[in-house]
Parts: C-alpha cells; sequence; structure tokens
C-alpha cells in the first residue's frame, strides 16, 4: 500500500439548499478528499493551513480516520477559509454568497519529510503555483499526480495552470471546465487537447450524468447512481477525486484497466456524500453500505447482449 499526499482547503463551509441551510460547518477539498480516501486505510496525509478558530473536535474528526495532520499549519491569530453558498432548485448551480480567503491566501504548503516520497499526490483546487510547489518538495518522483482545478484558475492564472499541468499524469475537471480549457465543445476532441498539454488520463466529470475516463484512443464511463434526494452537492467532485486516489494508493496500479476501478469506487463515495449536508455522510459511512452500493453500480452497469 502506498503513501498518499493530500493537498487542499480545510475549511468552514455555511451552505443553503432547497432542503435546508447550514451555519459554519466543516468542510474543503482537503477533507472531502481525505474522507474518501480513508475509506481504504491508506497511509494519507493532509497539507493545508487553517486558523485557531478552527475547532479542535474538527481535526480530531479528520485524525480519527488516520489521516495525518503534521502538514496542517495552524495559524495563530488567524481565520480559516470560508465559503458561503445557495444551491438552485436544479441542485447543479449555485450562488456564491461569501468568499473569505483569510489564511489561505498566505498558504505556502510544507509536505511532511515521510511523505515527500509518496507513491500518489492529490493537488486540490487551489493556485497553480501552490500546486507546483507541492512537487518540488517530493524527494522521489510520484508513481501518479492527480490535479483538480476549476475554471477560476482558468480565468486568471491560466499561463501557470498550462505549467503545472505539464507535470501531472491525471486530470479532473468538469465538462464546462474542460470546453473552457480547450475552447472545444465536443469533450472527445477536448480530452484529446488536454492529453497534449501533459496528461496522460483525462476524467471528466459530468455531476448527475456521471464521468468519463480518457487515455489515448480509449475511453470509459460511469454513470452517476440514480439518487431519490440529493441534499448537498457540496464536496461531490472533491469526494469523487479522493475515491480515485485512495483505491490507486491502496492497489499501486496505475494502468487503465484499474482506473476504471477508481472512477467507479469514486462515483460510488460521491453518491453518499450528497446525501447529507456537509461531511455528515462520509463521517458516518461503512464498509457494508459502500459495498452493497457498489453492487448496485454494478447491476447499473451490466447487461447482456446477443450480437
Amino acid at each position: 500500500m502506498g503513501k498518499l499526499v493530500i493537498v487542499g482547503t480545510i475549511a468552514f463551509d455555511a451552505i443553503e439548499t432547497p432542503f435546508g441551510k447550514t451555519d459554519k460547518i466543516l468542510g474543503g477539498a482537503a477533507t472531502f478528499i481525505g474522507l474518501a480516501a480513508s475509506t481504504f486505510g491508506v497511509d494519507a496525509t493532509a497539507v493545508s493551513i487553517v486558523g485557531d478558530d478552527f475547532p479542535e473536535d474538527y481535526l480530531k474528526l479528520l485524525s480519527d480516520k488516520n489521516i495525518d495532520l503534521a502538514g496542517v499549519e495552524i495559524v495563530k491569530g488567524g481565520k480559516t477559509f470560508f465559503w458561503s453558498g445557495r444551491y438552485h432548485n436544479d441542485m447543479n448551480s449555485r450562488d456564491t454568497l461569501v468568499t473569505e480567503l483569510n489564511t489561505l491566501a498566505d498558504f505556502n504548503p510544507v509536505v511532511p519529510e515521510n511523505y515527500k516520497d509518496a507513491e500518489v499526490v492529490m493537488l486540490g483546487n487551489l493556485h497553480p503555483l501552490v500546486q507546483a510547489s507541492v512537487l518540488d518538495q517530493m524527494t522521489t518522483k510520484p508513481k501518479l499526480v492527480i490535479l483538480d482545478t476549476m475554471n477560476f484558475w482558468m480565468d486568471s492564472a491560466l499561463e501557470d495552470l498550462h505549467n503545472t499541468i505539464k507535470r501531472v499524469d491525471v486530470i479532473t475537471i468538469n465538462d464546462e471546465e474542460a470546453r473552457q480549457l480547450t475552447g472545444e465543445y465536443s469533450l472527445v476532441v477536448a480530452a484529446r487537447k488536454i492529453h497534449e498539454m501533459g496528461p496522460k488520463y483525462v476524467v471528466i466529470k459530468k455531476g448527475e450524468h456521471g464521468a468519463l475516463l480518457f487515455h489515448n484512443n480509449e475511453v470509459f464511463y460511469a454513470p452517476a447512481l440514480p439518487l431519490e434526494k440529493v441534499f448537498d452537492p457540496t464536496g461531490a467532485g472533491d469526494t469523487f477525486a479522493g475515491g480515485f486516489a485512495g483505491y490507486i494508493a491502496k492497489t499501486g496500479d496505475t494502468s487503465f484497466e484499474n482506473m476504471k476501478k477508481a472512477v467507479i469506487y469514486g462515483s460510488t463515495l460521491a453518491s453518499f456524500c450528497v446525501e447529507k449536508f456537509g461531511t455528515e455522510r462520509m463521517l458516518k459511512l461503512s464498509n457494508d453500505e459502500i459495498h452493497k452500493r457498489l453492487l448496485q453500480f454494478k447491476d447499473l452497469t451490466q447487461f447482456e447482449i446477443e450480437l
């Protein structure tokens, strides 16, 4: 089993959906990635930054999931990154109400010494220069580097983003971002263009419509599990990425065939994340529940046909 480095935000979220609203609750990309990856029992560390307003109880929730927190900087007198959003009735679109960078504005990630030889690095959605600085700290070349990004960095730091993308093996973005990054509407053509930028594998997330995995001329599609209710989509993309990265770190196999399984695990875990607000569902998830839902995915996608 390999080591996994997770870089991203540990934050406060305040969320409003058609099903209700929350006060400040535990959130952040590294949080969701870490909780998903922890279901595989991998040796993972989170590299992030918080203020001293961040509750000890939240840190304990993460450490109880065997997520190493040596790389989490706690700034005395600092305030933790805060995001607030309101989802529309379709649950696919949202309005950002508040973004307070706080300590994140001066974040210089420091990878713990005993994780600088990690086999898998998951670069959560941050400024591409911050992501690149993590790769600079690795003493051995990781077996797999996964990068998540968003349209904000395409608008504000495109050249830096291109330079970082050159250094990664897998990129995970949604369909809208893939189109913006490449200027191509067809996701097949967009994936080909992203391959040319450096990554060997391109994962395009399509929310309730599943995810696509591209590698050279091969394509794999994983549907999203149809759910009766989606309470809160916050963190679903990060949960997907954490499941993907965690499965690869556990198996140590970076072949296309194994990536397909990683996509299924990512989709499975994301389907749990959206069932409650914030991290609530992921914190109470059992291996038995995961196994049952994997069987649901299998039933959803398997069929026999005579040709």
